[in-house]
């Protein structure tokens, strides 16, 4: 497999990771400030509020790729398969209806289509 679509499974591998941790720093309680205006460069309540905007970025441009994608097949290789990890490779190729080679060549060209979108 190519370095480049290697990379792009393993970003798709840690969206689901993303996904929990946003989930997780959503139930975290709203930030409160005192009203004591700092002026450190050690402010948790702005680097914290920095880390929830950027995560939600990822995420938001994993999910826009992943919407793009037209394809039932390469949505359900990306999102079930690789992301939600709901089936072995066997099971993906009986719900697919296809050999272990054509299902490997799929999820070759799922991953080279959202790289496309993706980039």
């Amino acid at each position: 497999m190519r370095q480049d679509v290697k990379k792009i499974r393993n970003l798709l591998k840690q969206y689901a990771k993303l996904k929990r941790d946003f989930t997780a720093f959503n139930q975290v309680s709203s930030p409160s400030l005192d009203g004591v205006s700092s002026h450190s460069s050690q402010n948790g309540t702005e680097t914290c509020l920095i880390n929830h905007v950027d995560l939600s970025y990822q995420l938001k441009e994993v999910e826009d790729a992943l919407n793009a994608i037209d394809d039932p097949q390469y949505q359900f290789i990306l999102h079930d398969y690789i992301i939600e990890k709901r089936f072995t490779r066997n099971e993906a190729c009986e719900r697919l209806s296809v050999s272990v080679s054509k299902f490997n060549y799929l999820k070759n060209q799922a991953l080279e289509v959202f790289k496309k979108i993706y980039s």
